[in-house]
């Protein structure tokens, strides 16, 4: 098929991505996908949304790499073909280790986990990462121009990136990640790799330190330009598409009776795994409600239950990965819940960068609720899983299992990491170390990374000396 059929087959109409503070002129697919950020500082998110009522149910029979296609095929328009985006999908998810690619397991007959793990580097960012991977690659060969990668991990996003760039002609990746504060072998899969074009950067800070790294230097455009630089974090609007296909997977595989009234729990610090289920649920995915779990660093749970966006101080936790207090992705929902309206987008934004905090009057949580869960107990939870259901938790999906959630409908918990990225945590709780061959292999490697300062200047003179041109 062509790229011409395969734009009259998505309705006749190019799919262009919006700045969600509108400065910025809109963009095509592949191009949102190349600058990640906006020019004007804000998220990309497609100018409409595709209705998808009538025809999740026909996807049914498709395997994941087939109805990750027919979702994406509204969002790409004439960028890539249907046939180009069949090979791309495969090529992304043949190195996931189970054919089911994400496994839907039954607890008991309301409760179900959704295993997003069993990727390269065993953690849920590898759906998005391993297909991103797919699509620098295509505009490295369509364009003959080398990019770039800059982002920032707490943990999961540095790796998954990593591994899905591994190798990959005209290409480099700069990962920055706080120094100490993400798990042993989290920072083993960034800096074992041996790979010349991978770049990991440990910092002296927090996550949100190098968040804010990453956005002032994507803000400084000449630079940007100069570097050919692209965001790999989930401020690129493919990872939150990406992200939409397994809430479609889940559904599917719920028995019939389930589907009725299902509630997905969420793990989440950066907002964007559950914003990926939001919208899935705009563009007609019956899900009944989408519950946050979030660790003590709570600015999330805070919101949906006071209406008050605070930072706080981060507190580091067994959960790592959310340790965060600045939720990337928010800005995205804000757009959709203030009508679309990129003034008050641009008026919220900036009263919450200059004083920290920001009240909403009449907030709307529109279809979500939270909770958090702190160090005390996660070890409970595991404990108590595993006694209960004979099945191990890693430590981030333990706070999924918050009791202040009344189970009055099927629960689909998505089970975000392996639990043997964190053996110490799991072990202390159940007395099971668990491990996998992967990051066994990773632990007679040496680590190859260099310590900075949470410097944007320090940051930019290392990524100009040592990017690809």
């Amino acid at each position: 098929m062509d790229k011409q059929t395969a734009f009259r087959e998505n309705n006749g109409q190019t799919m262009r991505y919006v700045s969600t503070r509108s400065q910025s002129s809109p963009q095509t697919f592949t191009q949102a996908v190349a600058q990640g950020l906006a020019p004007d500082g804000g998220l990309y998110l497609p100018e409409r949304l595709p209705d998808f009522s009538d025809k999740w149910r026909g996807w049914a029979s498709l395997n994941y790499p087939e109805l990750c296609r027919e979702f994406l095929l509204p969002f790409v328009g004439e960028d890539f073909s249907k046939d180009e985006l069949d090979a791309m999908t495969r090529r992304a998810y043949a190195r996931f280790s189970v054919p089911e690619i994400a496994p839907l397991k039954s607890l008991d007959e309301k409760t179900y986990v959704l295993e997003l793990f069993h990727g390269p580097t065993l953690a849920f960012k590898d759906f998005a990462l391993q297909l991103l991977g797919e699509f620098y690659e295509a505009q490295i060969k369509r364009t003959h121009e080398a990019i770039n990668v800059l982002g920032a991990t707490s943990g999961d996003t540095g790796s998954a990136a990593i591994h899905g760039l591994l190798g990959k002609p005209g290409v480099s990746i700069f990962i920055l990640y706080p120094d100490g504060r993400i798990s042993p072998l989290q920072e083993r899969q960034m800096a074992c790799t041996g790979a010349a074009n991978v770049f990991p950067i440990a910092i002296e800070g927090t996550f949100d330190n190098a968040q804010d790294i990453v956005k002032e230097l994507f803000g400084e455009r000449a630079f940007k330009e100069d570097c050919r630089l692209s965001a790999v974090n989930s401020i690129n609007i493919s990872r939150i598409l990406a992200q939409c296909v397994y809430y479609f997977w889940a559904f599917l595989r719920l028995p019939e009776s389930p589907r009725a009234a299902v509630d997905f729990v969420v793990p989440t610090g950066n907002f964007g795994n559950i914003l990926a289920g939001w919208l899935a649920r705009k563009m007609g995915l019956p899900i009944r409600s989408l519950r946050i779990a979030t660790n003590q660093n709570d600015i999330l749970h805070r919101l949906f239950t006071t209406g008050v966006y605070e930072v706080g101080k981060v507190k580091p936790s067994l959960a790592p990965s959310m340790d965060i207090q600045v939720a990337s992705n928010f800005e995205r929902f804000l757009y959709f819940v203030e009508g679309c309206d990129p003034t008050r987008v641009r008026a919220v934004m900036d009263a919450f960068k200059r004083t920290g905090r920001y009240v909403f009057e009449n907030f709307s949580a529109d279809g979500f609720c939270a909770s958090r869960m702190d160090d005390a107990q996660i070890p409970q939870v595991i404990q108590r899983v595993y006694q209960q259901y004979g099945y191990v938790l890693d430590p981030h999906t333990a706070c999924a299992f918050a009791e202040t959630f009344a189970q009055d409908a099927a629960t689909v918990v998505l089970a975000t990491a392996s639990p043997a990225k964190f053996p110490e945590t799991i072990e202390s709780a159940i007395g099971v170390h668990p491990t996998d061959p992967s990051l066994e292999a990773l632990k007679s490697r040496p680590l190859v990374r260099v310590r900075l300062p949470a410097n944007a200047s320090g940051i930019a003179s290392y990524i100009q000396r040592h990017r690809v041109r």
